[in-house]
Parts: structure tokens; sequence; C-alpha cells
């Protein structure tokens, strides 16, 4: 397996494909790599354990770095994390943020797409 670093746009696009799920789907590892072709394996894979790792899947099913596993469903801190980043203009917000604070961390990201929403609720009612 060759080095992986954290790639949030793959987070968010892995995110995307589990909450396309119809209410109770599972999506299976295979089928999240075929859909995101422009991620290699080891990458899709790394990043759906990170994601497991920060508690935004409810429950998967897998043997350690297996291609056979399965995702249940996210959890609401990952709905609350991708609807604040789902919108392409606030992940761009969020991405810049972050490159300017040097940091990509899951826990950073979501701190500071929630800002990022906080402060464009304000610019719209003129709060800010």
């Amino acid at each position: 397996m060759k080095l992986v670093k954290l790639n949030p746009d793959c987070i968010r696009d892995i995110l995307i494909c589990v909450e396309s799920l119809k209410f109770g789907e599972t999506i299976e590892f295979l089928d999240i790599i075929n859909v995101l072709e422009e991620y290699d394996t080891d990458e899709v894979l790394y990043h759906i354990q990170q994601c497991e790792y920060n508690n935004f899947f409810t429950k998967t099913n897998h043997f350690a770095q297996s291609l056979n596993g399965r995702i249940y469903d996210l959890t609401p801190k990952a709905h609350e994390f991708l609807a604040n980043i789902r919108s392409d203009n606030l992940w761009r917000k969020t991405k810049s943020a972050a490159s300017k604070i040097g940091s990509v961390a899951l826990p950073v990201l979501q701190q500071i797409a929630s800002n990022v929403v906080e402060g464009a609720v304000k610019s719209y009612f003129g709060l800010s």
C-alpha cells in the first residue's frame, strides 16, 4: 500500500456516495471505488478508514484493508458536516480557509465548515 495523505475532496465524495443511498440500502466499498474513478483504490480505502475513525458511519462490515466491505449509513455528525460542505461554493471557502490555517484535519475542517455556514447565514440576514 502506498503512502496516502488526507484528501478532503475524497472524504467529501465518499460521504456524498453514502448519502445517496435509499433508506435501508447499504453500499459496498467496491461500488464506491468504481464510482470515484478519479481516486485509486488505496486512496479510497484509506479515506473510508478515516471516515470510520471519525465516526462518520453508523456501521461498517469488513476485514482490515479489504475491498469486501460495506457501509450502512452516515451518522448525524457526518450528515451535518456534509450539509455544511455540499455546496461547491461553501466547500471552496472551507478548503481555502483550511489552507490558510495550514490544517486539513477532519475536526478542523468540520469547525471551519460550520463557521463558513454561520458566516453565510449572518451575511444573508445582514447580521455581519
